[in-house]
């Protein structure tokens, strides 16, 4: 099982943040998720009664999101953080993308909750995977995006393993070869805070909230969490 680990200058310069790793084994994503699928509908149901709304960009818990990307070089409302672009369709468009059971999950999950998330195949993930300011060496492949290859800028923060860079900018985009399918059977979800202090309880009902659309479609599942004080999990 690959390890994830945060570095001690991403810690320190981020000392609140929370990362819940939520893992799933024997994953069956060819069958119907009915949870996950009246989850994403009440939420849009909700936007369209005017009962909800996804955080934006005066959000604190986006706000927050927006700083820590300023903080190393990337501009916010140009490239942004994943919780911010997907609220920001939602609430342009009423509905949220399907894209198959376990990312349709974590989806709605986080634009409910406010909090970034992504996920990464596990039998596509070389060695252990870092959080860690990029040197400007390292290469990465977009989802969806096969043949392009980009070299983070040095100092942006980066989630990689052994062969290249798993998701740029922190959380704004993750890699194609990592990407999460209908066939993929042991996965790792990820959610995300910055303010432990003001956040960590609704980070920890996110996971629980994901964990229950997850379990009933594996065979096994858990949670783990990584922060400056337990910087390095084995998922």
């Amino acid at each position: 099982m690959p390890s994830f680990r945060i570095a001690p200058a991403v810690a320190d310069a981020f000392p609140g943040t929370l990362i819940a790793v939520v893992t799933a084994t024997g994953l069956r994503g060819h069958e119907p998720w009915p949870h996950t699928a009246t989850a994403l509908e009440e939420l849009e149901q909700q936007l369209a009664d005017g009962t909800w709304q996804p955080a934006d960009e005066t959000d604190p818990r986006i706000e927050a999101w927006h700083t820590a990307y300023r903080s190393f070089g990337t501009n916010p409302r140009r490239i942004r953080p994943s919780v911010d672009a997907l609220g920001r369709r939602l609430a342009k468009k009423g509905s949220l993308p399907r894209i198959n059971p376990a990312v349709d999950s974590y989806n709605a999950v986080s634009v409910h909750h406010g909090l970034p998330a992504g996920a990464f195949d596990l039998h596509h993930v070389t060695g252990g995977v870092d959080i860690r300011y990029a040197d400007g060496t390292e290469t990465f492949t977009p989802l969806g995006e096969p043949g392009t290859v980009e070299h983070p800028k040095p100092g942006e923060i980066i989630y990689t393993d052994a062969t290249d860079v798993l998701t740029r900018h922190w959380n704004h985009r993750d890699a194609h070869r990592t990407r999460v399918t209908e066939d993929s059977t042991h996965v790792a979800f990820v959610l995300e805070t910055l303010h432990a202090d003001r956040d960590g309880d609704l980070l920890k009902v996110a996971a629980d909230e994901l964990l229950g659309l997850l379990a009933p479609h594996a065979d096994q599942t858990a949670v783990h969490h990584l922060s400056p004080a337990q910087p390095h999990v084995a998922a």
